[in-house]
C-alpha cells in the first residue's frame, strides 16, 4: 500500500477530503463576513448568531411545521436575511461614521442577546436534523466511502461563494456597491440609492450565513451553542485572508480546511491550533493578510 511519511495514502486523502468539508463551511462563513466588513467596514460579531439561526430555523420548520430540507435551504436564508434588515436599520445606521471598536461591541452584545434567547427557549442541548433522502448514503471515492451530503456540502458551497464573487467583482451591482463604499456621496450623486445598497448588502451577508447553518445542521447536533467555535475559527480564517477581500476568504477558507484535515493526520493534538498558529505567522510577516491591502 502506498504511504507519504508512514501514513496510508487512502487515510491521507480521506482526511484531506473531510478538510475540505470544513474548509467551505469556513469559506462561506468568512465569505458573508468579508462582505459586509468591505462594503460596510462593520466588523459583524453577531455573524456567528446569523450561522445558529439558520441552522436553528430549518429543525424549527422541519419539526413544527413540516418544511424539509430542500425549502428551508431556500426560505430560510431569506429569513435570516430579513433580520438582518432590522438589525441593520434600527442599531448599525447609527454606527457606520465611528471607530470600528463600537460596530465590533455592538454585534458582539447581539450575538450574545440572540443566543441566550434560543437557550431560553429551546436549551442548551443539540438537536438531530434528518438528512435528505435524495443526499443519503455513501459513494465510492475509491480510496474511501464518501457520504454523499458532505460532497453536497463542498458543491453547494463553493457554487455560493463563486457565484458571490463573480457578483460583486464582475458585474454593474458589484461595481455600484463597491463604488458606495469608496465615496457615497458622490456615488448617491448619481442617483443610486446608498442607504439601501448599504443594507441589502448586510442582508445579504447574514443570508450567507443563514445559508450555512442549513448546510451545517444535518451535520451536527442543531444547538444555539453551535455558533461559538465557528465564529472564532471563521474571524481567524479572514484576518489571515486579508479583511474584505472576497477572493482571499474563499482560498483561505478552503485552504485552512485541507490544513486543518491534514494536520490531524500527522500530530491530531495540533489541529484545533493550526489555524491560528497560521494567524499569528501571518500577522507577523504580512498584517493585512495573504490577500488584504496594505494602507
Amino acid at each position: 500500500m502506498n504511504e507519504v511519511f508512514g501514513i496510508p495514502l487512502p487515510a491521507l486523502l480521506g482526511q484531506l477530503m473531510l478538510g475540505l468539508v470544513n474548509g467551505s463551511f469556513y469559506a462561506l462563513m468568512s465569505l458573508g463576513l468579508a462582505v459586509i466588513f468591505g462594503m460596510l467596514q462593520i466588523i459583524n460579531f453577531a455573524h456567528g448568531a446569523m450561522y445558529m439561526m439558520g441552522a436553528m430555523f430549518a429543525w424549527m420548520a422541519m419539526v413544527y411545521l413540516g418544511v424539509g430540507y430542500w425549502w428551508s435551504l431556500v426560505l430560510v436564508p431569506f429569513a435570516v436575511g430579513a433580520i438582518g434588515i432590522v438589525i441593520e436599520r434600527f442599531l448599525l445606521q447609527w454606527i457606520y461614521k465611528l471607530d470600528h471598536l463600537y460596530g465590533l461591541l455592538l454585534t458582539f452584545g447581539l450575538a450574545l442577546m440572540i443566543g441566550g434567547g434560543f437557550r431560553y427557549v429551546f436549551g442548551a442541548a443539540g438537536q438531530p436534523y434528518t438528512i435528505p433522502k435524495e443526499l443519503s448514503g455513501v459513494i465510492d471515492l475509491g480510496f474511501m466511502f464518501m457520504p454523499k451530503y458532505r460532497l453536497w456540502v463542498i458543491v453547494a458551497s463553493l457554487a455560493v461563494c463563486f457565484a458571490t464573487w463573480y457578483m460583486i467583482e464582475k458585474t454593474r451591482l458589484g461595481a455600484y456597491l463597491r463604488a458606495a463604499t469608496e465615496n457615497p456621496k458622490l456615488t448617491q450623486a448619481f442617483g443610486i440609492n446608498v442607504p439601501v445598497m448599504v443594507m441589502l448588502t448586510y442582508a445579504f451577508g447574514a443570508a450567507l450565513a443563514g445559508f450555512a447553518g442549513v448546510l451545517a445542521a444535518p451535520t451536527t447536533q442543531v444547538s444555539p451553542l453551535m455558533s461559538a467555535n465557528m465564529i472564532i475559527t471563521v474571524f481567524a480564517v479572514v484576518v489571515i485572508g486579508g479583511m474584505g477581500s472576497i477572493m482571499g476568504s474563499i482560498v483561505t477558507g478552503l485552504g485552512l480546511g485541507v490544513l486543518e484535515g491534514l494536520t490531524k493526520v500527522f500530530y491530531a493534538e495540533a489541529s484545533s491550533t493550526v489555524i491560528f498558529v497560521v494567524m499569528v505567522i501571518v500577522l507577523m510577516f504580512r498584517p493585512a493578510g495573504l490577500f488584504g491591502k496594505e494602507k
